[in-house]
């Protein structure tokens, strides 16, 4: 079992050149897994899957998963463009939400065979290394039930605001997608959206919670430290 996690950061990036990017790992491991499957003889390197987290941020840009409602998108195309937001349907899970300057966004390319097969535990997983990393920021963290993400005051209604969204995808039991966390977002953007599709819960970010801005390298690499403690994985720096 390979419990290594290879980290690379790409950056900005355009949101549609990062999925193609998680794509081709995706399908990469795939084939690997199926010939092996088959007990073909691969050449070099590839007797085994790779593992990866991708950190990086987008342009605007609001995505709606393959179970979320186009209503929850408040703009029509010509708002969309006067504002300079793009939009795309995305096959990962969840409803809608933002991302854009500011944000850290973690795409984990795994093989859950390296590690365990039940994707609510790898969802709880990755819940628990944003929960520990915003605890580095003496900020507290949470789940709501039945919502996936991460939660600030989740019990209070009139206080609960969700500080990091996610919505996966898993072929053959290699994740994509994966979570998006409010570090120095402007949140007005959300404004423009039902933000996963829940209506009664507004959304935070680091900055509007600490009120100064936060190194969003300092964050990756705080995330990247408890990836390793929560899968019990060694992370290499690519």
């Amino acid at each position: 079992m390979n419990k290594k996690i290879h980290t690379n950061d790409l950056g900005i990036i355009d949101y549609q050149k990062a999925w193609d990017y998680q794509e081709q790992l995706l399908q990469q491991n795939v084939r690997i897994k199926q010939a092996l499957a088959k007990g073909e003889q691969l050449p070099g390197q590839a007797q085994e899957t790779t593992n990866f987290l991708l950190f990086c941020g987008h342009p605007h840009i609001y995505t709606l998963g393959k179970s979320g409602h186009m209503e929850n998108l408040l703009l029509d195309s010509q708002q969309l463009e006067d504002k300079g937001i793009t939009f795309s349907s995305t096959n990962r899970g969840g409803d809608i939400t933002y991302h854009g300057p500011g944000q850290v966004v973690g795409y984990p390319i795994l093989d859950l065979e390296n590690f365990f097969t039940d994707i609510g535990k790898y969802l709880r997983n990755l819940e628990e290394v944003i929960i520990l990393t915003l605890a580095d920021y003496c900020i507290k963290g949470d789940r709501s039930p039945g919502e996936t993400g991460v939660w600030l005051d989740p019990q209070d209604p009139l206080r609960a605001r969700k500080i990091c969204a996610m919505g996966v995808r898993c072929s053959r039991w290699v994740t994509m997608h994966g979570f998006a966390l409010n570090v120095n977002t402007n949140l007005d953007y959300f404004g423009n959206i039902v933000p996963c599709g829940i209506v009664d819960k507004k959304v935070a970010s680091m900055h509007e919670e600490l009120g100064r801005e936060v190194s969003e390298a300092e964050v990756k690499s705080r995330i990247a430290q408890h990836f390793a403690t929560v899968f019990g994985a060694e992370i290499i720096m690519d």
